[in-house]
């Protein structure tokens, strides 16, 4: 594409200084008695081999006629040049767009465990940079996705479509998916988006945005399991940033630091750890994952103690980067 693109943008440097010497040539060898776009359509018919003969007044019209016959050698050879690549910019272009849906579709279709994020306004793309800092993969899909920010997330998947089509959201891989996110500006729109997906896929779990907060008992009859009001969140946050601030400097700086991506996880115990301690998951081994929390029946034990005896479905609250994660995960797998 890059290739193709400086070719293209050379012949059409190329085209117009062919027209301007030409246009220029053919006003000079006139010595003014003809007008520039005279000259210039005289220089347009001979370089695209149209040819209406001699329809300019020369003076001279033997060093008029070296001049077109050296503008018609240089000229026609140039102009295919510059077809031949203009042509070629336009195909590749269209193939390489079609190769990339088709790459694109086939990741999508052996894509499992993932997330669908149903709405690309700003709510939508902090969601997949989140997603993506956090190395989990999703999709974004809309009617309608800003290209520059296309541009700027090149490895993006996407799809172009209405999310409450239930095809779209078949070939997205909803089956599979393990949650969907329903945040687009309209709340109708939402509630459909979350009944079409809870119908296809009843075990899903769904978080919808509400702009109106009278619409949060429909979106949840619908089938979310969660909504949010962004103006609820803004305003608890705004409260925090008043009366704890180092409270929230440190999840911002938690939350932004790129080197080591430091979030708040939960992992479920699965029915073999069942009976064992806490002490016998390893966890402690593990320099960046710190247990804060285990909840039991919807209680919480903040800072448990390591004798703590195990349930299934028992959910471990850890301080960890996704990579710590991964091997607690795999500690407890493996345990």
């Amino acid at each position: 594409m890059k290739r193709n693109t400086k070719r293209f943008l050379i012949s059409i440097g190329l085209l117009l200084f062919i027209l301007s010497y030409g246009t220029f040539g053919f006003y000079f060898l006139s010595e003014g008695h003809n007008s520039l776009l005279d000259c210039f359509y005289m220089t347009f018919i001979t370089i695209t081999t149209i040819g209406y003969g001699e329809l300019l007044k020369f003076p001279n019209i033997e060093h008029a006629r070296i001049f077109i016959i050296f503008l018609a050698i240089t000229g026609i050879g140039a102009f295919t040049y510059i077809l031949s690549n203009i042509t070629a910019f336009v195909i590749s272009d269209e193939l390489f767009k079609n190769y990339k849906e088709r790459k694109m579709k086939e990741i999508i279709k052996k894509l499992e465990n993932h997330y669908l994020i149903c709405g690309s306004g700003d709510i939508g793309h902090r969601i997949a940079e989140e997603l993506n800092e956090t190395k989990r993969s999703f999709i974004l899909i809309d009617k309608e996705i800003n290209q520059d920010y296309l541009n700027t997330n090149p490895d993006l998947l996407f799809v172009h479509g209405d999310a409450t089509d239930e095809s779209i959201l078949t070939q997205c891989g909803i089956t599979k998916s393990a949650g969907l996110f329903a945040v687009t500006g309209d709340d109708n729109y939402n509630l459909v988006i979350t009944f079409t997906a809870k119908q296809l896929n009843p075990s899903l779990r769904i978080i919808s945005k509400i702009r109106d907060i009278k619409n949060g008992d429909k979106i949840r009859k619908a089938g979310a399991d969660s909504v949010i009001s962004p103006y609820n969140v803004g305003g608890l946050r705004i409260v925090s940033e008043m009366i704890r601030p180092t409270v929230v400097s440190f999840l911002d700086t938690m939350l932004r630091d790129k080197e080591k991506s430091l979030r708040i996880e939960e992992i479920s115990v699965p029915q073999k750890l069942a009976g064992k301690k806490i002490s016998d998951l390893n966890i402690s081994h593990e320099n960046e994952a710190l247990l804060i929390a285990l909840k039991v029946d919807g209680d919480w034990i903040f800072n448990p103690i390591k004798s703590t005896i195990l349930k299934k479905d028992d959910v471990l609250i850890l301080m960890t980067t996704p990579e710590a994660k991964n091997k607690v995960e795999k500690l407890i797998l493996e345990g």
